[in-house]
């Protein structure tokens, strides 16, 4: 008994330590996303999938853009002993995380990237900082990681764990697919085995199966956040005088900022040349238009001096604009991911974001005919992605529901209340014996066979192939000649949706009757359809539906008042409005009634560096709105704490205003230039804008200046190095894209 009584208090003792334990790991974490990042909670499964990695486990995260995917290695990477190996697609996107790493943390070269970019002494620095532990994140290309000498050199550190960003890249059946990712696992395994997190924000079951195999992670903790943007509201519509109805949807939605993406580059010009004689304010945007054009047009879009920008589907504008209220598809994009990258564009602020696309097989047609003269396999694999697009337009279930269901995920409501099928649905029809029909076939038939190959068999179509297989003979051949194949067509997507029929995910486009499906056979329950559209036989226009509003500020007045105050604001310093303050900044604003610098920095999205630069007109605003309604403001807020400034940053600012040399500050400070430079960046990340351009007009050639800046003002994806390092080649040094860098965040943004 004596035995048991200590055993029973040693457990307990266990589960009180490991409670502990937990408890401790949560503050830590949160302790340290609030030094290194500012923020005071962690968004969807960001904690969870910290915690994983932690744990030594390998780890996929399915995130959409937007959710917080970066945060989920670089926070562990902070935390834990050794060099976290980040590996990225884009040269210049780890730059621009590199970059913003530097910002966060006190110690100089806690981020690096090692790639072609990079001169020998620079390549020494970086491996030099590693070597003496001041490195936490290590940033490569998937080419340079298989250099023998950077091989080489990572057997000798302590490898935290692999990070493979943009892992989708791995498949051929992603939107982005890159041969050279699937030699990561074969490198990995000659550096050295350590923990794998692999992160994208597009994947379908398909490929999320290519990912875990190729890494060899299939017994991964997987963690998949919602692909749901429930905000947005999605409309498919006939092409039946799309020009007319485009311009009478932007003037009933007068003032809002909107992209509509056409096929080809006449089409943009033509319609943006129509929609301006109909007095709507509205440019085109795609690569054919000359350099100055496309810059300046898309500043007049960021700066609000125009409300539309029409542009090209295959090229990414990059426009990183948080209150786009609507993105219009003149044409069909080719593939399901892209139309919800593309949609993704709107509402990013979580507010109104209206998604419509006009819809006529004969665009389907044309994007078949621009896959002429690729490779076979690839014309597959475009030819299949074009079907699941044509089944998402034309069928008439949810929008949300089956757009949801091609990421792999479940949406269980019957009605979403946010697209046309859902707010207008079309008259149902009894489909249980129809479903039993065709899952009968399907049983017979065999799982070697996609779902036009079924339709042909139920509606008695004669093909080659089914003659081949002798179906064409077969019991079940034309046993549903009563309806035609749209009908079975929704049938058969319907079965999808409720989970009677899988997909074969490794050949993909196959299908086979599942147990749940066999058992519908004999216990069937009554299954409701609605026909899909025809929209090419459409000659009635949609009237158009009323979308999910966002719900109201605390103060509308007062937000009012700041949205039009950050409009001047914004026109004073040359910015986009949201550069100054974003909409979900505004509505905190008007709610918590800041009235000081200290206390706007407690307001959403709101740093030190700008309540410092724009702040002061806000709070005498709100103040002097305070006094006059008499309003009493929440008493529990609480101030963001400052933390010390670099002893460095006065001096280089002050070197800087007085123009000397950056050589001679480096020298002065005891820094090597590349410390110097991100010393730079963090003070103008920080929103405080410095002159560097006497010094770039004396270190580099003026054409090659131009040449980065218009790169950054007319080609990035963002504000940011956004793919510069790689986009302009071997021509231009990482100091020179720097330095030009900084000068033109300066000027755009600061």
């Amino acid at each position: 008994m004596e035995f048991s009584e200590k055993s029973c208090i040693f457990i307990s003792n266990l589960f009180q330590l490991h409670e502990s334990m937990a408890e401790d790991l949560h503050n830590l974490l949160h302790d340290k996303l609030k030094e290194y990042f500012g923020f005071t909670s962690f968004k969807g499964y960001q904690e969870a999938v910290i915690k994983n990695v932690l744990e030594g486990k390998d780890t996929f995260v399915l995130m959409p853009t937007g959710g917080g995917k970066s945060l989920c290695y670089q926070l562990p990477a902070m935390i834990m002993d050794g060099v976290a190996i980040i590996i990225s697609p884009l040269i210049a996107l780890m730059k621009n995380q590199v970059d913003s790493m530097r910002t966060f943390a006190a110690e100089t070269g806690v981020a690096h990237f090692l790639n072609s970019s990079l001169n020998k002494t620079a390549v020494n620095q970086v491996r030099a900082d590693v070597l003496a532990g001041k490195t936490k994140l290590l940033y490569f290309a998937p080419e340079s990681l298989t250099k023998e000498d950077n091989v080489e050199f990572l057997r000798k550190i302590k490898i935290s764990f692999y990070a493979i960003d943009e892992a989708h890249c791995i498949s051929e059946w992603g939107h982005d697919f890159r041969p050279e990712y699937r030699r990561i696992r074969p490198i990995i395994n000659d550096i050295g085995q350590a923990p794998l997190i692999a992160l994208t924000a597009t994947a379908t079951p398909k490929v999320q199966m290519d990912i875990q195999k190729n890494l060899g992670m299939q017994e991964a903790t997987v963690f998949k956040s919602s692909f749901n943007r429930a905000n947005l509201y999605y409309e498919i519509r006939p092409k039946h005088d799309a020009s007319k109805e485009i311009i009478r949807f932007i003037k009933q939605n007068d003032g809002k900022s909107g992209i509509i993406y056409c096929l080809s580059r006449k089409k943009v010009e033509e319609l943006a040349e129509l929609l301006v004689a109909n007095g709507i304010k509205a440019l085109p945007y795609h690569a054919g238009m000359d350099a100055a054009t496309r810059a300046n047009n898309q500043d007049a879009f960021l700066h609000e001096d125009v409300d539309v920008i029409v542009a090209t589907i295959a090229f990414g504008m990059g426009i990183d604009k948080p209150d786009v209220r609507y993105v219009i598809h003149y044409d069909i994009p080719k593939s399901l991911e892209g139309y919800y990258q593309e949609t993704g564009r709107a509402g990013r602020d979580g507010g109104e974001g209206r998604c419509i696309a006009f819809y006529s097989y004969k665009d389907i047609q044309k994007l078949e005919k621009f896959m002429q003269g690729k490779p076979v396999a690839e014309q597959e694999i475009g030819k299949l992605l074009l079907q699941e697009t044509v089944s998402y337009t034309e069928s008439s279930i949810c929008r949300r529901k089956t757009l949801l269901h091609y990421f792999g995920e479940e949406y269980t409501e019957d009605n979403c209340g946010n697209c046309d099928n859902c707010l207008h649905p079309r008259p149902q029809k009894d489909a249980k014996s129809a479903t039993q029909l065709m899952l009968k076939t399907l049983s017979f038939i065999g799982d070697k066979f996609k779902s036009d190959y079924l339709v042909n068999i139920l509606v008695g179509k004669v093909t080659a192939l089914n003659k081949s297989y002798g179906h064409n003979d077969c019991e079940w051949f034309g046993a549903g000649a009563d309806y035609d194949a749209k009908f079975w067509g929704a049938v058969v997507r319907q079965a999808h949706i409720l989970g009677l029929i899988d997909k074969n995910i490794e050949n993909y486009g196959l299908q086979s009757i599942n147990d749940k499906g066999r058992s519908y056979i004999n216990l069937p329950f009554p299954i409701m359809i609605t026909l899909d559209h025809d929209y090419d036989a459409e000659e009635k226009e949609i009237e158009a539906a009323t979308p999910q509003g966002r719900g109201g500020v605390a103060d509308e007045e007062l937000f009012l008042m700041l949205k039009d105050l950050r409009k001047k604001v914004a026109k004073k310093h040359d910015l986009p409005p949201f550069v100054v303050f974003q909409d979900p900044s505004l509505e905190d604003m008007s709610i918590q009634y800041p009235i000081t610098i200290e206390e706007m920095q407690n307001i959403t999205g709101v740093g030190v560096g700008k309540a410092k630069k724009f702040g002061a007109e806000f709070v005498k605003l709100i103040k002097q709105y305070v006094e006059e309604k008499e309003i009493i403001r929440p008493q529990d807020m609480v101030v963001k704490s400052v933390g010390n400034k670099s002893g460095n940053k006065i001096f280089i600012i002050q070197s800087i205003d007085r123009k000397m040399d950056l050589e001679d500050i480096a020298r002065a400070k005891d820094l090597e230039f590349d410390e110097l430079l991100t010393e730079i960046e963090g003070i103008v990340n920080s929103g405080t804008r410095l002159d560097i351009k006497y010094y770039i007009d004396s270190y580099m050639d003026e054409d090659k200046a131009e040449d980065i800046y218009l790169y950054f003002k007319e080609d990035a994806e963002s504000d940011s190095l956004a793919e510069a390092v790689e986009e302009l080649g071997s021509d231009y040094t990482e100091e020179e894209i720097r330095l030009i860098r900084i000068k033109f965040i300066c000027e755009q943004g600061n």
